[in-house]
């Protein structure tokens, strides 16, 4: 729930904006919030981010600022640093990247000049980031770009992962994604990696979380440069966290970082940081993101006995993907707009090995996760009768062309018998539950 000392706060200085904070306070508390990397942030985060950290300024590192007065800000810094180390297994870590696309290409930046270096990553559409190489991507036009796919079970197939980094011979070799629903073969792509001189980097912005808490394999010792964002399974602020293994690399990361890509960190956020790794350390943590992957898969199960194409078969994380254009003849935008409507919030998303060629804005695709949910305290039975409001509001949907100005919906009643069952539903629950 919303601070209720800060709220009349922002009352009485701004309506307007604390209208829209209501608003999407109740939002989040009425609606069923499926997008992977979206979560709640504790109420402990949340405060960590309104303290008086955010009124100071200070460019450079601990001990080596470029302003005064911290004292503070020093210890803060260090503590959060030896925090990720601990928790991450590395041993260096930078906490300033604002995050996660500037944590990326600050880790290129550091090892490749612009229009000389080479990197080897998954397809966007595939499950890959537009930071790991997409042409719309700054990344994908300083950088020559060989991108790797998905097999025709939509698995990395690692063989062919191992053949097309032999011919290519990439200065970075990266894993770690936004759409895949499988484990990781971080060994795997360490070995590729070393057998062509590569440095690897994981992200594993959405999958964070789980490593912390053991429930996805570690990169550790594998991986030699680890990204990943801290507000998805991590459950903290907007912010981002760099690993490195060696001194030389950690030198050249947070040159890159500042001044390379930024000038004054947000204590705040990194304060926020600070009281989210605190709180991946606790069982209750490590149960909570058990307890993640088991609704992920007994969500995956549900669709599957449903007849829905899960991509993969399965999951084996957070997220799990449905080709609904195979599943549904309908396509992933107007299936993601259509939940939106009864209070089902995913998105719409490209698919590995798609019926025809998709484009970002017209995928086949929907991509569905439970952090959200899972924070809020519902299990398996709650994800069960999640995908039955899924699955009824699909069968609700009108396929093929719709004219412009028709309705997409078969049964206008039935739209707002499931939006309630919805509110009903998602109401049922706290917005934070250990």
């Amino acid at each position: 729930m919303l601070d209720q000392t800060i709220l009349p706060l922002i009352k009485e200085i701004d309506s307007q904006i604390f209208d829209l904070v209501v608003n999407e306070e109740s939002r989040q508390h009425e609606q069923l919030r499926l997008i992977p990397s979206e979560n709640y942030a504790s109420p402990a985060v949340k405060a960590a981010l309104a303290t008086s950290f955010t009124n100071k300024y200070g460019e450079g590192y601990p001990r080596r600022r470029y302003y005064q007065g911290q004292i503070n800000t020093d210890k803060l810094e260090t503590l959060v640093v030896e925090r990720a180390k601990e928790i991450f297994n590395y041993p260096y870590a930078n906490v300033q990247a604002l995050s996660g696309a500037p944590a990326n290409l600050a880790v290129y930046t550091a090892f490749m000049k612009p229009f000389a270096g080479k990197i080897m990553a998954l397809k966007l559409d595939h499950g890959g980031h537009l930071t790991h190489g997409s042409p719309v991507s700054v990344t994908g036009k300083w950088f020559e770009i060989s991108s790797y796919g998905c097999d025709e079970s939509d698995l990395i197939d690692m063989e062919a992962v191992r053949k097309q980094a032999l011919e290519f011979k990439p200065d970075i070799l990266v894993c770690g994604y936004t759409a895949y629903p499988r484990t990781v073969d971080f060994k795997g792509f360490s070995e590729i990696a070393a057998e062509v001189g590569a440095i690897t980097l994981a992200d594993i912005s959405h999958i964070a979380g789980l490593v912390a808490a053991g429930a996805h394999p570690s990169p550790a010792p594998y991986i030699d440069v680890v990204t990943f964002t801290t507000h998805k399974t991590l459950r903290g602020p907007r912010g981002a966290i760099i690993l490195s293994k060696n001194e030389e690399h950690a030198k050249l990361i947070d040159k890159a970082v500042f001044p390379g890509l930024q000038g004054g960190p947000h204590f705040n956020t990194i304060a926020a940081i600070g009281v989210a790794l605190e709180e991946a350390k606790t069982d209750k943590y490590k149960n909570y993101c058990q307890q993640i992957v088991k609704n992920a898969q007994a969500m995956s199960n549900e669709f599957n006995n449903k007849g829905y194409h899960v991509t993969s078969g399965g999951t084996d994380n957070h997220l799990l993907l449905i080709d609904v254009r195979k599943s549904s003849k309908l396509p992933g935008k107007r299936v993601a707009r259509s939940l939106e409507k009864v209070g089902i919030i995913c998105n719409f998303n490209t698919v590995p090995n798609a019926s025809k060629r998709q484009k970002p804005l017209y995928p086949d695709g929907i991509r569905l996760g439970t952090p959200a949910l899972t924070t809020r305290g519902m299990q398996e039975d709650e994800m069960k009768t999640t995908v039955e409001l899924i699955d009824k509001t699909i069968k609700n949907i009108r396929t093929g062309k719709i004219p412009k100005g028709e309705s997409v919906w078969k049964n206008h009643e039935l739209v707002d018998s499931i939006e309630t069952e919805v509110k009903k539903l998602a109401t049922s629950f706290p917005t934070f539950e250990w």
